[in-house]
C-alpha cells in the first residue's frame, strides 16, 4: 500500500505544480500617481499582466493605458528631491517655528518612465511610485518584461 500512497502523493504534486505554473501571473500594485489630463497627479493601479502580456495602468481619473511588453523599448527610474518651500512658508505664518521644520526637509519622489512604440510612434508614460514599493516595483518590472530600468542620476543618493 506504501508504494501506491507514495505514486498518488507525487502524481497529486505533478498535477499541483503544473497547474500553477500554467497561471499566468499578475502583479498590482496600488500606491501609485500619473499625471490626468489637466496635469493633476491622481491615484492609479498598475499592474504588469502576464496573461495579457502588457503593463496596465488604471487611473482614478482618465483612460486606462496598456503597454505590451514586446513593445517597450526601455524604463528608466530616477529619484528626485527637493525643498518643501511654498508649505513651509505657508507654515511659517502660522508657527514659524514649524514652517521652519517644513522648509528644511525634503519632498522625495520616485519616478519610472516606460518609453514604448505604437507602430511607427515612439511614446513615453511616466508614473510617481511609491517610497514603500519602488523596489518592488522595479523588480516586478524585470521579472515580467525582462527590461532592466536604466538608473538616471546619482542612485546612491535616493532615499529609503
Amino acid at each position: 500500500m506504501k508504494p501506491v500512497a507514495s505514486a498518488l502523493l507525487v502524481l497529486c504534486l505533478i498535477l499541483f505544480l503544473g497547474v500553477h505554473l500554467g497561471l499566468a501571473e499578475e502583479t498590482s500594485f496600488h500606491r501609485i500617481k500619473v499625471a490626468d489630463p489637466k496635469g493633476n497627479q491622481v491615484k492609479a493601479v498598475l499592474t504588469f499582466s502576464d496573461a495579457n502580456k502588457a503593463v496596465e495602468v488604471h487611473p482614478s481619473k482618465g483612460d486606462a493605458v496598456t503597454i505590451p511588453y514586446g513593445e517597450i523599448n526601455k524604463c528608466s527610474y530616477e529619484y528626485t528631491k527637493k525643498h518643501r518651500i511654498a508649505p513651509g512658508v505657508i507654515l511659517a505664518a502660522v508657527s514659524p517655528a514649524a514652517g521652519l521644520i517644513v522648509f528644511l526637509t525634503h519632498s522625495k519622489s520616485h519616478w519610472l518612465e516606460i518609453d514604448y512604440h505604437e507602430q511607427d510612434a515612439s511614446k513615453a508614460y511616466v508614473l510617481r511610485m511609491d517610497k514603500k514599493e519602488y523596489i518592488q516595483i522595479l523588480e516586478a518590472l524585470k521579472n515580467h518584461t525582462g527590461k532592466d530600468a536604466e538608473v538616471l542620476g546619482n542612485a546612491n543618493k535616493r532615499g529609503k
